[in-house]
């Protein structure tokens, strides 16, 4: 199954002894399936994949992949430090069928050079055989569009880019440049639409879990050519975004979960709970959005 379109970055469920609690993987999984989402990630950020283990990624991949049931194409997230652990966590779920690896750049403290970096990815791919979209998303290794085009160009099974961080001419020159056949996904979750507006092929990021349907009609409504729909519903969830941005991401888009019925669990220690004020700001911005049931319907 091709990837495209909305591929929420699942969070993953852990109980209050910090341990994964893959029995509400279904519940969410079902939730964002009859959103009317393209795909789904676990194992990425939103879902405190850096938190994972090698063995509890496997687990958690492979609950996701049975829940989906054909259904969706799922990626499977790594996040880690080294080229032997990012192959060896490939290995270890490429039997499950998922459609792709995001995997981050090496990233901790010390950022390997340009050639450096296109060996990473070409290792990954040509020992584990998956294709890989970069999750471009480090701060201190941030990939230029240069380097990204030159890693997809030298290494074909890299086929695309989850362009992350708040900077759209970055992302608007990723999307002039990159190869053809490729495919760039916008993380850039304050400014989804004109993300879509100048061709992205879709959506990795924090905000589609949180709100999943709305973004969904954000993306039929850029593809219809409703510009006056993509806008309201921009302003729409603009502030369900800026209540949940943190230190916290992961947990505040928990809360905005569990605020429509889904148990998505713990956050893994350390990370704190959504606050009183979060919460508070999170539930005003879902209420608004729920409330403006014309910009939802098909």
């Amino acid at each position: 199954m091709k990837l495209r379109g909305i591929i929420p970055p699942m969070t993953t469920p852990f109980t209050t002894a910090g341990d994964l609690d893959l029995k509400r993987v279904k519940a969410q999984v079902d939730w964002l399936v009859d959103a009317g989402v393209h795909g789904l990630a676990a194992g990425g950020s939103t879902g405190e994949g850096h938190a994972l283990d090698a063995g509890e990624l496997r687990e958690l991949l492979a609950a996701t992949v049975e829940a989906a049931a054909g259904r969706i194409p799922v990626v499977a997230g790594i996040i880690v430090d080294s080229t032997r652990e990012a192959v060896h966590r490939g290995r270890l779920v490429r039997d499950l069928g998922v459609a792709a690896l995001q995997v981050t750049p090496v990233h901790y403290l010390f950022k390997p050079d340009d050639d450096s970096m296109v060996r990473h990815f070409r290792a990954v791919t040509d020992d584990t055989g998956v294709p890989v979209v970069i999750y471009n998303v480090i701060p201190w290794s941030y990939l230029s569009p240069a380097l990204l085009c030159r890693i997809m160009s030298e290494v074909p099974q890299v086929v695309g880019v989850k362009q992350s961080a708040g900077d759209l001419k970055l992302f608007a020159d990723l999307m002039l440049t990159a190869p053809s056949g490729k495919l760039i996904f916008s993380a850039v979750d304050a400014l989804l639409y004109p993300s879509f507006a100048l061709g992205a092929h879709g959506s990795i990021a924090a905000i589609l879990t949180a709100a999943p349907r709305a973004c969904v009609a954000l993306w039929d409504a850029v593809a219809a050519g409703d510009h006056r729909r993509a806008h309201e519903l921009h302003r729409k969830l603009l502030p369900l975004w800026n209540a949940m941005v943190s230190d916290n991401l992961p947990a505040c888009t928990r809360h905005a979960q569990s605020l429509q019925g889904i148990d998505p669990g713990v956050s893994r220690a350390p990370m704190p709970a959504a606050t009183p004020d979060q919460q508070r700001r999170i539930g005003a911005a879902l209420q608004d959005l729920v409330a403006a049931k014309s910009l939802l319907a098909a």
